[in-house]
């Protein structure tokens, strides 16, 4: 606003200038002919031009090493444990390893103060032993340990060992939660170790997490994205509201901000792609700071790239979800079986502070923040932490390759496989990094000529995977890959050979594991999220639209004609059909097209690809509805549940069905894709990409 005001008042002081000028000059000519009049109003247009323009932001000035005081750790009555470096106060429970408090810029506690002080900041595991009620453990340590102390920095470790005689009280794994303050730096770093020895019980960890809780009269704008930012509810608004359909969703009607009252929240609507998902969340008013979770890397999590996961949400809460089942169910793998060993680095994550002076633009500290994570980013793998099980650069080891496509049917020579997605995971079967959860996992994107580069791999051994876009399936190189520190592995060329059986004859969809190109209709008005009603491209998030298709579809299924109609036709999730009473019907889709010719001793093929799947079954039947044999069923398949969480895909699917030529006619063709399963509204599927072919070598 001062700028602003600013710009004003120069800009009325120049207009009197210039009428004074014009005054002067406005029988003056200049040598080329052009009066100079013409000339004073070019000034003003440039004046006018730069006045006016966008003001950049100002950078929040950082603390330089040698500037910033030393940090200094103090341990009280062996129950409390300080590290302060002159810009962070960190509090630590001991030996227990929760953060109980963080002061900041006159804030004696930016945790909630409210809360126990081991329901600020913890770590925790979700787990069960097979058969067994899940059981939340917030990884309480027994043992504390100053692992590293000087001006420059402290590093401490809280750590617990299990043992037999602990039973069921507690996960069976060994913790050593780390923290580390440094100098200069306005913020905690963290990490855990985790470890099962052999032999240990079997048990389910479908969890894993670091959580903060802020204070709630403070913080209470949210930010996850240039897109993705707003003033949130307050959790008594969540007791006050009216639950939906289940307990994450609520209806605000009785908000104390009065602005939001009619709108839902779901902390499902704030979930993100972990590639996309390196810095988010909360920002205060008095005084104006920010408090922001920094990933520098996601080798540490689970499901590859495109996994989705929970970021921040009302409470304020903030998260680090280093492993999880949402948008993925048990299908991802985070079962221990027979004795199974396992070690694993979580982190070093950064928990960032951040102010500004009162009279600043609040949008600052966003803007600072993503800044701090491309610093981080560019520190990866950091050479501070002192635990062993934490490589530094050169213990680690690279792969440079080149990735082309050979299709055939679509061009004879090979294509590059242009910005395809390409990673090292666990040893497994095609497309298995998408349900692995054990291991680390390094991806990047190919440039596009299909170049690719992975750097700072842990020694092991790997798979080579890679998936590209608008190509269907999944890449897998022959043979496993050993990584040892240092190693540079240079492959060349690889040939990707996607399935297919013969020509395209028509396809529905773009292959890119979403069903964002279909149709996805406006949410209901009296249960929106307004943060998406300015975003069309992010309008799946809104409540309630698996309802949309009974509205828009009370009686009939949806039928698509090839070479009518287009994606937009095609309603994004096939879903079951609401039949009152808390009933559901299943529903049958159709595809229409035409054939010249049919080759019956022959074999065409339907290829479905699923970008999303929850308790469903896909039946497909050939010019015959009533058939009491499909032709082909997907069977059970799915437990991602992306459709009651806002998400436009889950885990992903491809199926290949032969089609006797004896199934079709000249003329006329229908198919029939009927979701089978309808105990409930959020069964279904999402359609990635639907492509027929004809018989090979035709």
């Amino acid at each position: 606003m001062h700028g602003k005001l600013s710009r004003l008042l120069s800009f009325m002081l120049l207009g009197n200038i210039v009428e004074f000028m014009i005054t002067k000059m406005k029988n003056v000519r200049c040598r080329g002919g052009c009066h100079l009049t013409s000339v004073v109003w070019l000034i003003i247009f440039c004046f006018f031009t730069a006045a006016f323009a966008k003001t950049p932001v100002r950078k929040i000035p950082r603390t330089s090493d040698s500037s910033a005081l030393g940090v200094q750790l103090n341990i009280k009555n062996r129950q409390r444990v300080v590290i302060d470096n002159g810009l962070v106060e960190v509090t630590f429970s001991s030996p227990d390893g929760d953060v109980t408090g963080i002061k900041y810029k006159g804030i004696d506690n930016v945790l909630e103060i409210g809360n126990d002080e081991d329901n600020r900041g913890y770590w925790d595991v979700v787990w069960n032993k097979p058969g067994d009620p899940i059981i939340f453990d917030k990884l309480v340590a027994t043992d504390f340990k100053v692992i590293m102390e000087d001006e420059n920095q402290v590093e401490v470790s809280f750590t617990k060992t299990w043992d037999l005689s602990m039973g069921n009280s507690t996960v069976p794994l060994n913790v050593d939660k780390r923290y580390i303050v440094r100098r200069g730096q306005s913020g905690l770093y963290l990490y855990t170790i985790l470890e099962r020895l052999e032999g240990w019980p079997d048990v389910d960890m479908d969890q894993i997490r670091v959580v903060f809780k802020l204070q709630k009269d403070k913080f209470h704008y949210m930010a996850l994205s240039d897109s993705r930012k707003r003033t949130m509810p307050m959790p008594e608004d969540r007791v006050s509201g009216q639950p939906l359909a289940y307990p994450e969703a609520v209806l605000l009607t009785k908000p104390i901000n009065l602005k939001l009252r009619g709108e839902v929240d779901d902390k499902y609507q704030y979930s993100c792609e972990d590639k996309d998902n390196k810095v988010h969340g909360w920002t205060a008013e008095d005084p104006p700071v920010g408090f922001w979770m920094i990933t520098p890397s996601n080798e540490f999590r689970v499901g590859g790239p495109n996994k989705q996961d929970l970021t921040s949400h009302v409470g304020p809460v903030v998260l680090n979800m280093f492993t999880s089942t949402h948008y993925a169910g048990k299908d991802l793998n985070t079962a221990y079986r027979n004795g199974e060993p396992w070690k694993k680095v979580l982190g070093p994550v950064f928990v960032y502070l951040n102010s500004i002076s009162p009279k600043e633009n609040s949008s600052m500290l966003w803007e600072d923040a993503k800044e701090q994570m491309s610093i981080e980013v560019n520190r990866w793998p950091y050479d501070f932490p002192q635990s062993e099980d934490f490589p530094s650069s050169d213990q680690r080891g690279a792969v440079t390759g080149q990735l082309l496509v050979r299709d055939r049917y679509v061009n004879q020579r090979l294509t590059y496989a242009s910005s395809a997605y390409v990673g090292l995971a666990a040893p497994g079967d095609v497309g298995s990094w998408q349900t692995e959860s054990k291991g680390y996992q390094f991806w990047i994107r190919a440039d596009r000529h299909g170049h690719f580069v992975i750097k700072n791999v842990r020694a092991g051994n790997y798979s080579l995977y890679a998936w590209v876009p608008g190509v269907i399936g999944d890449y897998k190189y022959g043979a496993n890959i050993t990584i040892n520190p240092g190693s540079r592995i240079r492959f060349g060329h690889l040939i990707y050979e996607p399935p297919r059986n013969g020509p395209t004859l028509w396809d529905i969809g773009i292959p890119d594991r979403t069903a964002a190109e279909f149709y996805v209709p406006d949410g209901y008005p009296t249960l929106m999220n307004t943060l998406y009603t300015r975003e069309p491209a992010e309008k799946f998030r809104q409540y309630g639209l698996w309802n949309r298709y009974s509205d828009l579809y009370p009686n009939d299924d949806l039928v698509y004609t090839i070479g009518i109609s287009n994606v937009k036709d095609w309603f994004f999730a096939h879903v079951t059909r609401d039949a009152g009473n808390k009933t559901y019907d299943p529903t049958t889709w159709q595809i229409i097209f035409e054939l010249e010719n049919v080759n019956r001793n022959e074999n065409y093929t339907l290829r479905l690809a699923l970008a999303s799947a929850t308790a469903s079954e896909i039946q497909v039947r050939f010019n015959n509805p009533s058939s009491d044999r499909p032709l082909f069923t997907t069977g059970a398949v799915g437990k991602d549940n992306a459709i009651a969480r806002h998400g436009i895909h889950g885990l992903y699917w491809l199926y290949g069905i032969d089609v006797p030529g004896s199934q079709l006619v000249e003329g006329k063709n229908t198919i029939y894709l009927t979701q089978a399963r309808s105990d409930g509204p959020f069964q279904g599927v999402m359609y990635d990409y639907i492509r027929f072919e004809g018989p090979r070598g035709t």
